[in-house]
Order: structure tokens, then sequence, then C-alpha cells
């Protein structure tokens, strides 16, 4: 069943086109790998299907519900949730704080807004650093953080900019592990991710942008066989 459907999806800024006719559909329980070089137009898809910025024309499907056009907030609250490339933790609040601040979109109960965020923390195996300040986390327990945060908006879609990017090799194959963990919690996944061997490995499909176009559109083995795909970005990464 699908849970997102794009159709058409354009924007420009200045006449340059970010995105152009951008069409694509996310399956329920599955997981989209999205790649393509820098200013491929990545991010902005984000920011365009989570009402961040608006799309000039196009249409936005998320459970048959039409979007295009609808604030970020209401976005938010029908059940997409969003993180950042950059990460932007409340940095004086605690790992608890933070998450519970993001509990409260669904829950107005303290306790059980408390519960839920301790409940999120635990899922995201940073139990231990509930009590700790953002600012204090290393880079990958951020990332684990910025992933608790939007799930404590119980989202059915979770769109994740980049989550391994900008950390130490080691702390890579625990991120994977726990969006495979959230996928198979039931969450539906989109991901744009630059390491390609990682996108290959849990993506059930993949959507190749380059100049703001797709370029190709299906399953990883077809990816990585497509010739454009090949010109545009992987022959400029490492595939082995």
């Amino acid at each position: 069943m699908k849970i997102l459907s794009v159709e058409n999806l354009s924007k420009s800024f200045g006449g340059i086109h970010a995105n152009r006719d951008i069409s694509f559909d996310i399956s329920a329980g599955e997981i989209l790998g999205i790649i393509g070089p820098n200013g491929a137009g990545k991010s902005t898809l984000f920011d365009l299907i989570t009402g961040y910025t608006k799309a000039d024309s196009g249409k936005i499907l998320f459970n048959d519900n039409n979007i295009f056009g609808m604030r970020p907030d209401k976005i938010s609250n029908l059940g997409i949730g969003r993180t950042f490339q950059k990460l932007k933790p409340f940095a004086d609040l605690t790992l608890l704080e933070n998450v519970m601040i993001g509990s409260f979109a669904k829950e107005s109960n303290i306790k059980n807004a408390r519960d839920k965020a301790l409940e999120i923390i635990d899922f995201v195996d940073l139990i231990e650093k509930r009590h700790h300040f953002a600012r204090e986390l290393s880079t990958g327990q951020r990332k684990r953080l910025e992933l608790a945060r939007a799930m404590a908006i119980e989202p059915k879609l979770l769109l994740m900019d980049e989550v391994t990017g900008g950390v130490d090799q080691k702390t890579i194959p625990g991120l994977v592990d726990l969006i495979l963990k959230m996928k198979a919690a039931g969450v539906t996944i989109a991901t744009i991710e630059h390491n390609i061997n990682i996108i290959m490995e849990i993506s059930d499909d993949i959507l190749a942008l380059d100049q703001g176009q797709r370029i190709a559109y299906g399953k990883p083995e077809e990816i990585q066989k497509n010739d454009r795909v090949i010109d545009a970005y992987l022959g400029t990464v490492d595939v082995a």
C-alpha cells in the first residue's frame, strides 16, 4: 500500500530548478533511499514534502490526503517526521527534556509524555544518557537524539537527512542497525544518504536525482547498473 505519492513536484529559486517534475511512491513499511551528488535537490525535496518550502506545482498525497501547500505543523500532526542534516538539539536541555518536547505534540499529560520519551530514548540506546545535556553528546549520540526527537511525534513516515553523515566509521554500523530497527517497528522511511554501500544495503527502492531531476527510480540492483546514475554519481564514489 502506498503511504506517499509524489507527482510532478517542482520548485525553482530565481530561475534555478531545485526540483523539476519529481515523481515517486513510497510503500508502507519500506525504505526509500535517495541519492545524488551535492546540489541534486535531495534536501529541497524533503523541504517540499514537509511544508518547510512551498512547491511551485505538483501533487503530494500522504495516506491519500493532499498535503500540498499545507503548513509544517499540520503535516507533522498527520504523521510525517523529519530529521535534519545540521543537528540542532536544545543544547542546554537534557536528552529527556529534548524528547519530551516532541512527545507533547501527541501527549498533553506530563507524566505520560515523560514515560513515552523514556521509552523512545531506550529504543535508540541512549537511556544511560537521559539526564545528560545535549551539548555533552558525541556526534553519533546526537544523531540518535535527532532520531529520538523525530520518533516522539509517532511518525508513520520518517524523512531522514544523512543520518550517518559526519560520524566516525565505528559509529555507522550501529546507526544502520537502528534504522532497520525502526523499520521493523513499523516506521516507513525515506533516507538521503551519501554512503552508497549503506543505501544499497537497506533500501527497498532508490530514487536518484541530479540537477533537480529524477534520473532513475527502482530497485537497488537496477540503480547500480543504470548508466545515468553511474555517470552522475556512482562513478565518483566507492561502490566496492
